[in-house]
Formats: C-alpha cells, structure tokens, sequence
C-alpha cells in the first residue's frame, strides 16, 4: 500500500523525494501538506481506489493514511 501511496503523493507534492517516505513520515511536519495538499491527496485516492469520503478524516502520517486505504 505504501508504494501505491507515494505514486499519489507524488502527484500532489512533486518536489519530495519518495525514496524517503517512510510510514512514519508526517504530512504536514516533513512534506508540508496544507489543506489544499490534503484535498487533491484525498481527490487523488478517491479516483485511485475508486470511493468517496463521505467524512473528514485526520490523517497525520504516510501510515495513517495507508491504514485506512487497508481498513476499506
């Protein structure tokens, strides 16, 4: 799940090098996620595995978000 994830994360923050990304690394702290970042991250999931988040969900670390994306 996590290399999937890093081809979306990829798409919204260009600039990173997905080598480093690990489970542990935060959205905001280390690859400066804003609440637009957040948004084309959640639109870019949504059409990747095919759902619609019908509520907010605090991500806070590459983990968290990989764990839900699991969790469905």
């Amino acid at each position: 799940m996590l290399e999937k994830l890093k081809v979306i994360l990829a798409k919204v923050v260009p600039d990173v090098d997905m080598s480093k990304v690990t489970m542990e690394t935060k959205l905001v702290e280390e690859l400066e996620f804003d609440s637009l970042s957040i948004m084309m991250m959640a639109m870019e999931i949504e059409d990747a595995f095919g759902f619609e988040f019908k509520e907010f969900v605090k991500f806070e670390t590459v983990g968290d978000v990989c764990r839900y994306l699991e969790s469905r």
